[in-house]
């Protein structure tokens, strides 16, 4: 049949319907796209062509009914079938490649991809925990059944801010993990993520500059601190707005006994605990390096944890039984800011504060250093295996003798014979 410039009044005319059977309407502005007419009157467009899969024959193949399909749609659709036939692509293997990415990116939700990433890569980080808490707290349950293509530039910055707020360095992280997850799942090519709604934001420019924290207690700053913080876990009978009682009061005093990180002292178990050896041993899981860290327990420490209750699970700072360990420490840092009055500083400022006075005390830089799970410097790493367990256990030692003297005007001992003690010792 004649080739014919075809329209909507040529498509719907009556006079197009056969009396049997069926017929076609080349189209005269798009080769191989035809116009079939059936007796019942069914219109519908189709495309005549050497198909890659059978390119000896031509073979019609259907675009779509007129009607759910218009004109224009039909050409503009049998123009790219025809671009994809000369590259050697079969039209329908484009089309069930598509039909999956779209399948894809609604079933791969922000959750499903977010969990993945936490199972295969988050949880192999040396802080793995954190970011997983960081991901789950803030993202997930903000965007958990989305699909992840769907979320814009604009909702991570709406998300971002309020974190910056608060913490602008919690803030940076977030931003850190949350892009290197999109990046993640991009690489993949598994969950039809081609796109980063990171890609243009700036850190600098949505939360401000990650600048350096110097910040330290003075005394009368950890004194207060520590005084408002009780050490045991009995209830706070009456003085509920006084103190900071179980489990956030003796956290914060561990973590001024020991100098260690918020989540590794938050995250302890007793399984971790050697009350014989007076060991804390942090699994390697939990540690910023990836390596464990034994952190010898000083009187103090030990009293302090020999003072906790035990429950069923076994995380020593919980509000859940033991089964799961302490979280909140936003609203924790809000009321120690109020009990104590102390302002402008940071649960981190704690370890700082505690490396410093470190730094008074008569033992070598380098234990100082490996105490708070610091890398060692050059070859030590490599070739330095000594554990230094006697060496660390001494600066807790002296760090609690000096604590004493901050928190009270006559320490029980001092520090000074704590060191002639050690000397004595040396040369017997």
């Amino acid at each position: 049949m004649a080739k014919v410039t075809l329209s909507d009044r040529f498509i719907t005319s009556p006079k197009r319907v056969p009396e049997t059977g069926r017929v076609d309407y080349p189209d005269a502005l798009v080769p191989g796209l035809a116009l079939r007419v059936t007796a019942a009157g069914h219109r519908s467009f189709v495309l005549i062509a050497r198909y890659p899969m059978k390119p000896k024959n031509p073979t019609r193949r259907a675009l779509g009914d007129y009607g759910e399909l218009s004109l224009e749609k039909a050409r503009e659709q049998a123009r790219e079938w025809i671009a994809l036939i000369k590259k050697g692509t079969d039209p329908k293997v484009a089309q069930a490649r598509q039909r999956a990415a779209e399948h894809r990116a609604q079933v791969n939700t922000f959750k499903a991809v977010a969990e993945a990433f936490i199972e295969r890569h988050v949880s192999k980080l040396a802080k793995g925990d954190e970011a997983k808490r960081m991901i789950e707290m803030e993202f997930i349950k903000r965007w958990g059944h989305r699909p992840i293509n769907d979320i814009l530039p604009s909702e991570v910055a709406e998300a971002i801010r309020p974190i910056a707020k608060r913490a602008p360095y919690s803030a940076h992280n977030a931003f850190s993990i949350l892009r290197r997850m999109f990046n993640w799942a991009i690489g993949t090519h598994e969950f039809g993520v081609t796109e980063s709604p990171m890609e243009r934001l700036r850190p600098a420019d949505l939360i401000g500059r990650r600048e350096s924290r110097e910040r330290i207690l003075s005394d009368g700053e950890l004194r207060t601190v520590w005084d408002k913080c009780l050490d045991q876990g009995k209830a706070v009978v009456g003085h509920e707005n006084k103190v900071m009682g179980y489990p956030y009061g003796p956290l914060i005093r561990m973590l001024i006994l020991t100098g260690q990180r918020l989540r590794e002292v938050a995250d302890m178990t007793w399984s971790e605990v050697d009350f014989t050896s007076k060991v804390w041993t942090i699994p390697a899981a939990r540690m910023k390096g990836g390596r464990a860290h034994a952190v010898p327990l000083a009187p103090d420490a030990v009293a302090l944890l020999k003072s906790l209750p035990r429950f069923s699970g076994e995380h020593v700072f919980t509000t859940t039984d033991g089964k799961t360990s302490v979280n909140g420490f936003g609203k924790c840092k809000e009321r120690i800011d109020r009990l104590t009055g102390v302002k402008n500083w940071v649960m981190h400022d704690l370890r700082r504060t505690v490396r410093t006075h470190f730094s008074a005390l008569p033992v070598q830089d380098l234990v100082r250093e490996l105490v708070i799970s610091h890398a060692r410097p050059g070859l030590h790493k490599v070739y330095d295996q000594h554990s230094y367990m006697d060496e660390k256990r001494e600066c807790l030692t002296l760090w609690e003798a000096r604590l004493r003297g901050i928190l009270a005007p006559k320490p029980p001992a001092d520090v000074a014979d704590i060191e002639a003690e050690r000397i004595r010792r040396a040369g017997a």
